[in-house]
């Protein structure tokens, strides 16, 4: 049988950090957020900030540089690094200060980005990357050093679109999560040969056991389908989250799922590096399972309650506003409510 909410929630505090006097900054999360053009600047920041209101310690956005001076703007509460570079800021090799792509992404692109890789526990690649391809370039070189480091990967959005035209950026690789929308869900499978059948998505068992074959084919990912019903598969085990969300629909709403479930994945770094005294009944791929339910939980709730206050006039910000309240009433002790 599934497992019901209150029991996965009941699981899921088992890897939150107390809030304790001993701990200093950074241990209960360092994330970052791989994204940010010229043309989206709201996405990488609303990640950042559900981060960082969820409880992760430090949340720094990665970005363009133009897109940098503008979300600098908007709050003093992340780090903003304007390393990342488009097309229209490459010199061209045509031009008296001649230089190759690689040479300047290598030279003087990379080597903060992968300084700064060295200190994070997450990192969550596509938030408002935009399709240059420099920056998808750029992202998957980061990609591929984080992997090397170990590091825990969240994808969305522009990234899913990456991973659409190169799937063994992630393949087999079992500290990321996808979280894909139903038409980004429809083009990964495309490109991992798994087949959409017949009454997919609005049938269950369907749509499970499609994220079911999704998850199996990457051979490591958690694959978190998002949609009318949330479906969770690590090619293995499924959970399913049907708690009730708001009826609007609004852009920024999965960037604050990707920006909590870093959180999320931090929390499991610390659980795993006994930064605290606590049981040791959670294995790696129920961690992975319980941090991609966790967020789409917190999602859900941010969802109704701010629709519940808002109604049509609900924005992605709104969202932010209840991500305190979603802990509290979904993660406090004995204040479950959905």
């Amino acid at each position: 049988m599934m497992p019901t909410s209150r029991e996965l929630l009941g699981e899921i505090k088992k890897f939150v950090p107390p809030l304790l006097e001993k701990f200093h900054k950074g241990q209960a999360g360092r994330i970052a957020v791989i994204g940010g053009s010229e043309d989206y600047t709201g996405a990488p920041y609303f990640a950042a900030l559900a981060a960082t209101l969820l409880g992760a310690d430090m949340a720094h956005v990665i970005c363009e540089r133009n897109a940098a001076r503008v979300i600098k703007t908007y709050s003093p509460n992340m780090m903003v690094h304007p390393y990342m570079r488009d097309s229209s800021s490459i010199v061209p090799a045509s031009t008296a200060k001649a230089v190759s792509i690689d040479s300047l992404l290598n030279d003087e692109v990379l080597p903060p980005i992968y300084s700064m890789l060295s200190r994070l526990h997450v990192i969550v690649v596509g938030p408002g990357l935009g399709r240059d391809k420099i920056m998808l370039e750029i992202a998957t070189k980061v990609i591929e050093r984080a992997k090397e480091l170990g590091l825990h990967i969240v994808i969305d959005a522009d990234g899913l679109f990456l991973v659409q035209q190169k799937p063994d950026v992630i393949r087999a690789y079992p500290k990321a999560v996808l979280t894909p929308n139903i038409v980004e869900f429809q083009r990964l499978c495309k490109a991992v040969g798994v087949e959409i059948p017949e009454g997919f998505p609005e049938d269950a068992a369907t749509a499970k056991k499609t994220c079911h074959e999704l998850a199996k084919a990457f051979g490591g990912p958690v694959v978190l389908a998002k949609g009318r019903v949330d479906y969770i598969s690590d090619g293995k085990s499924e959970f399913i989250c049907d708690m009730p969300g708001g009826k609007k629909r609004v852009g920024g709403q999965g960037d604050t799922l990707s920006g909590t479930l870093s959180t999320f994945l931090a929390w499991k770094h610390a659980y795993q590096s006994r930064i605290w005294d606590h049981d040791v009944s959670l294995d790696e791929s129920s961690l992975m399972m319980l941090s991609a339910y966790g967020a789409a939980a917190i999602t859900r709730y941010c969802s109704r309650a701010a629709f519940g206050k808002y109604g049509r006039a609900m924005l992605a910000s709104n969202l932010s506003e209840m991500i305190g309240d979603a802990y509290n009433a979904l993660l406090e002790d004995d204040k479950f409510k959905i």
